[in-house]
């Protein structure tokens, strides 16, 4: 069962703003039936250029609902260029967070939106199109949609990709690709902004080695174990101490403690502090065990 808010609760047993509007000024359709999920927004503009209102008309979970509720709420009193600055992280916040696999709700409300805005600033009656090529045959999304979620919600794993868009959510056959495209738009992004650089400044606070150790994690060790197929997860900083989980190839690897210490260790004791060590937690003790009745 997913842990909702008392938002996220509110909204879905009491929604706002639910219908359509007659000759509205804006109308988004974004997502379909097939892939679970869909959604309409209409809003209707007042004279003084604000929208005055905004209904919707949602197919979906108790997230979708909510998600459309609260973007309703939030767009109402605002110029297009100021609704435009609506963002999901906007409508999860909003919300009070949502269940890391229902990003994908708030991605949608804020896609609908900007379908809407295209909506009245074009005149077209049709429903807003794809962009780019689609990579996720199950859902279909596409490749532009992909990069723009991982670069708005800094994701880094296939796994966060398909909780805010839902690619690789289906038969897994696209998973290799959307890699593909963390990696280019990671790639990018070190190309592009200032890379991690060795650590040579007074003592650091907790807050900073935290974000330090996660920097280079991202940035200097994940691409060297994508390569061979693995990837790994920073679980928690108890001091000095640094608790990781290795996953995919890794996680079954052989020589997982040798990486670890001569990869992993090593490098963060290069970008971080040279007194850091590191541990790989153990999910063993989480494991159900086999009962016999």
């Amino acid at each position: 069962m997913w842990d909702y808010t008392d938002k996220v609760r509110d909204h879905f047993f009491n929604p706002r703003n639910v219908g359509e509007i007659e000759n509205a000024d804006g109308v988004g359709e974004v997502g379909s039936l097939a892939c679970g999920d869909a959604l309409k927004l209409t809003f209707k503009l007042g004279k003084d250029g604000k929208i005055e209102d905004a209904k919707f008309k949602t197919f979906g979970c108790a997230s979708a609902i909510a998600s459309s509720s609260v973007l309703t709420e939030l767009i109402k009193g605002k110029t297009l260029e100021e609704a435009m600055n609506v963002t999901n992280k906007d409508i999860a916040d909003y919300l009070g967070g949502l269940p890391e696999q229902k990003m994908h709700c708030s991605v949608m409300g804020q896609e609908a939106l900007e379908a809407a805005i295209e909506n009245y600033k074009t005149g077209s009656t049709q429903k807003h199109e794809l962009e780019g090529n689609v990579v996720c045959t199950c859902f279909g999304v596409t490749d532009k949609e992909i990069e723009r979620v991982i670069r708005d919600n800094n994701l880094s794993t296939v796994e966060e990709v398909t909780n805010y868009c839902k690619a690789g959510g289906g038969c897994g056959g696209c998973k290799g690709e959307i890699e593909k495209i963390i990696e280019s738009v990671k790639g990018e992004k070190i190309s592009t902004h200032k890379s991690v650089t060795p650590h040579k400044a007074g003592k650091l606070t907790n807050i900073q080695k935290i974000q330090l150790v996660q920097q280079t994690i991202n940035e200097q060790i994940k691409p060297l174990l994508r390569e061979h197929g693995g990837n790994i997860e920073l679980i928690d900083v108890e001091g000095n101490k640094v608790i990781v989980a290795f996953r995919g190839m890794c996680a079954q690897c052989h020589l997982a403690e040798f990486t670890m210490k001569d990869v992993v260790q090593a490098r963060l004791r290069e970008f971080v502090s040279e007194d850091l060590f590191v541990e790989e937690k153990d999910d063993s003790a989480a494991q159900p065990h086999n009962h016999q009745e």
